[in-house]
């Protein structure tokens, strides 16, 4: 059958855990994933004590403008915020059980990725007047 995905906009606002990886594609395109950590803390009731628990994403982009960005601006523990579509593809493994893999991906159109420059914003706007 077709596989069936699911699709809606999704925002996320944390840090990636990791370097980006990027790999050249058989078509000479490239593809990007990075894997961003978002936090929720609250304080518990009972205790007083501060709780923290934290999701990680795992995020894909085909756009290749994006990538250049993301190669440029980002590296382990950058802030980034994002939006892109929540896709759940299902495969089989190889004994033949169906898996299940959740990834925001950020697409050609419509979507959004911007890094916190750690100098402030001013590079941004460079990194814009450059065509860069």
């Amino acid at each position: 059958g077709v596989n069936k995905i699911s699709l809606n906009h999704h925002t996320i606002v944390g840090t990636l855990g990791r370097d980006p990886e990027i790999r050249e594609l058989n078509n000479g395109n490239r593809v990007c994933n990075i894997s961003v950590a978002t936090s929720d803390t609250w304080k518990d009731k009972e205790t007083g004590e501060k709780k923290e628990r934290t999701e990680w994403h795992r995020v894909v982009t085909f756009n290749q403008g994006t990538i250049k960005y993301i190669e440029m601006a980002c590296r382990k523990g950058t802030k980034v915020s994002l939006v892109g579509n929540v896709q759940t593809r299902k495969w089989t493994d190889s004994e033949g059980n169906d898996k299940y893999s959740t990834e925001t991906v950020i697409p050609q159109f419509g979507g959004h990725f911007a890094a916190e420059s750690p100098r402030g914003k001013s590079e941004d706007r460079e990194a814009d007047a450059d065509g860069r």
